[in-house]
């Protein structure tokens, strides 16, 4: 098998027993780390320390992850302005959370015949809040209710902008 040091340096190619030895000589472990390879490749390591090291280093990536919740808002068809209002104060402050919004028109008895007032009263909330949401799914009919989901706009672009404007005063500046 090849045998590789702790610091990355290849001590050759050696049987087995010999590899083993010399990993119980210096108290570390024998990890194969390519057994398909031609001769197998094996590394003297502290196994232990490299697992914790491994863990520690997956922890860090879920923290830096972002849990993008969904979050509803109910309507009925008829509502009134003012309860309208309220319902679009929430939205707003979902998607300034960063969550995204399920809007939802449920329709009861024959207030399903009436489905483009439905279609309507989305379409406004998605015009209300177009500065701070893109419509991801469109208005769409499931049973007896109409549903909408609004996700938050990304921030990417300002940032990006943000970046090119010192750039460009730079160039300015020497030219």
């Amino acid at each position: 098998m090849r045998l590789v040091d702790v610091s990355g340096q290849q001590l050759g190619i050696m049987p087995t027993r010999e590899a083993l030895r010399i990993s119980r000589e210096r108290q570390l472990d024998l990890v194969v780390v390519a057994p398909n390879a031609k001769p197998p490749v094996c590394r003297i390591m502290d196994y232990g320390k490299y697992k914790y090291e491994q863990s520690k280093r997956e922890k860090e990536a879920r923290k830096k992850q972002k849990v993008i919740t969904v979050k509803e808002v109910r309507l009925r068809p008829n509502i009134d302005q003012h309860d309208l209002e309220v319902k679009l104060k929430n939205v707003r402050r979902f998607l300034a959370g960063g969550d995204k919004v399920k809007v939802i028109i449920r329709f009861r008895g024959r207030q399903i015949a009436y489905t483009d007032a439905g279609k309507k009263l989305l379409n406004d909330i998605a015009e209300e809040v177009k500065e701070l949401g893109t419509v991801e799914k469109g208005a769409k009919v499931e049973g007896k209710q109409m549903t909408m989901i609004i996700a938050p706009k990304q921030d990417k672009p300002e940032k990006q902008a943000e970046k090119k404007q010192p750039q460009q005063q730079e160039k300015e500046g020497v030219q």
